[in-house]
């Protein structure tokens, strides 16, 4: 289960690093096409959509790397006061993420079914980039979760 979870944080921050790597190819696309004077429309609008794509995959990939902020005043210091910060500040963080999972996926769905689409000159259908939202979020969910099993058991967090 541990090589499955780690596969899992893995492909979403590799699936994060992709979508920056495609945000620096449309800003050199959109370069070169100012400089042989060839209208290019809709890259601004689609690399916006991939920064938020990066933003949400990277977010259970530098949790489960501990790369996000934390105040380590308390959960730093050693005791059972510092297991216990820990303790409740992640599972308000893992409520936190699930009801913003939950309204992601819910937007996502909604949109798919109404045939969203955005107000761009392109009109993308907004469920394609809100499925990164989706996943992002869910993949956050796990890792907390995971997290916070990891506290309650026996095995030592601070290597996972």
């Amino acid at each position: 289960m541990r090589n499955a979870l780690d596969s899992l944080y893995r492909l979403a921050g590799l699936a994060g690093a992709v979508m920056l790597f495609l945000i620096l190819i449309m800003v050199v696309a959109q370069m070169i096409a100012r400089w042989i004077e060839v209208p290019v429309t809709g890259l601004t609008e689609i690399a916006g959509y991939c920064m938020a794509a990066t933003s949400f995959f990277g977010l259970g990939y530098a949790f489960s790397k501990e790369s996000h902020i934390r105040v380590n005043l308390i959960v730093g210091s050693k005791g059972s006061t510092s297991r216990l910060a820990e303790i409740v500040s992640t599972s308000v963080g893992t409520i936190i993420a699930a009801a913003l999972a939950y309204y992601a996926v819910k937007t996502t769905v909604l949109s798919h079914r109404f045939h969203e689409i955005s107000q761009g000159q392109d009109a993308i259908l907004t469920w394609i980039p809100q499925v990164a939202m989706s996943v992002g979020t869910l993949v956050l969910v796990i890792a907390l979760m995971d997290r916070l099993l990891g506290l309650f058991g026996d095995r030592d967090v601070e290597g996972s």
